[in-house]
């Protein structure tokens, strides 16, 4: 089986200032170029294609590494523009996160962007409105549905196979889903967080059993190989607010000095492409 690996372009420093730090004109940090850069080098080293589902903001400060991530091969998908969830937004205010991003990064890489991962999964059973936004503004697939009942994010019993999904209006998209895998009675999910928290076994165990029937969608993002410590200022913020912010952060930062270590190991042992690839090897008709 060959499954599909998924990065998403985003920078951890301007999102904790915008959404924790209530800064809201922070742009992206350069360290989003130098964390993509690593990954674009080992996957050189192991002649692996990814889907990169970049952030709009990501684009229009640094142009330069989404040309590169296509010289190198790669499908360039959208994650909207500023990183914003879809139950945050309007549905015209969705269009225009979805279209200007898209738009930017064709103007960009000179290709077509058909592909689109909502951020933080947040396209659900009260949002899949978004599907015919997506549909409208030209998108062929989605990524961003995750088929369990989460805490933060999940569309409870979705179908876990990639397939069509036909909307009201008539139009179709293709829906690929995000993996997950039941342990202990919880759902959890294949890449990010969880492969930071857990030990690689873990990752091994559950792509191996998932890809028996389906392909495995793994996730993850550039910073979660930045061990950098960085200050932020936090004075200005409530004492409760501030305790909330040193926890997030707290969490975040946890078993990042393990991902590289990890992400050898997944490359070694297993297959990957690009979404693109995988719908295509998936003989989807619509």
């Amino acid at each position: 089986m060959i499954n599909a690996l998924t990065i998403d372009v985003e920078d951890y420093w301007s999102i904790l200032s915008r959404d924790w730090l209530k800064v809201p004109d922070a742009r992206p940090s350069a360290a989003v170029l130098k964390n993509t850069r690593w990954y674009l080098e080992i996957l050189n080293k192991y002649d692996v294609k990814a889907t990169f589902f970049i952030l709009g903001e990501v684009a229009d400060s640094f142009p330069e590494l989404i040309k590169e991530i296509a010289r190198d091969g790669h499908e360039i998908g959208a994650h909207g523009f500023y990183h914003r969830q879809i139950f945050k937004l309007t549905k015209d205010e969705f269009r225009k996160e979805v279209s200007d991003a898209k738009k930017l990064l064709e103007d960009i890489c000179g290709q077509e962007v058909i592909g689109h991962r909502a951020p933080a999964f947040s396209l659900n059973a009260e949002t899949q409105w978004a599907l015919e936004v997506l549909a409208e503004v030209d998108f062929k697939y989605d990524t961003s549905i995750s088929p369990i009942a989460g805490r933060r994010y999940g569309w409870p019993n979705f179908k876990k196979n990639i397939h069509v999904v036909n909307l009201p209006s008539g139009k179709n998209i293709v829906e690929v889903p995000m993996s997950n895998i039941t342990v202990l009675g919880k759902e959890l999910g294949v890449g990010g967080g969880y492969m930071r928290h857990f030990p690689y076994l873990y990752m091994k165990w559950a792509i191996k059993h998932i890809q028996k029937t389906r392909p495995v969608i793994v996730y993850m993002h550039p910073y979660e190989i930045d061990i950098e410590q960085r200050s932020f200022e936090t004075q200005k913020l409530k004492h409760r607010d501030k305790k909330a912010v040193e926890n997030f952060h707290k969490l975040q930062m946890r078993n990042r000095s393990s991902m590289k270590k990890k992400i050898n190991n997944l490359l070694s042992d297993f297959r990957f492409t690009t979404i693109s690839d995988i719908i295509q090897r998936s003989n989807i008709q619509k």
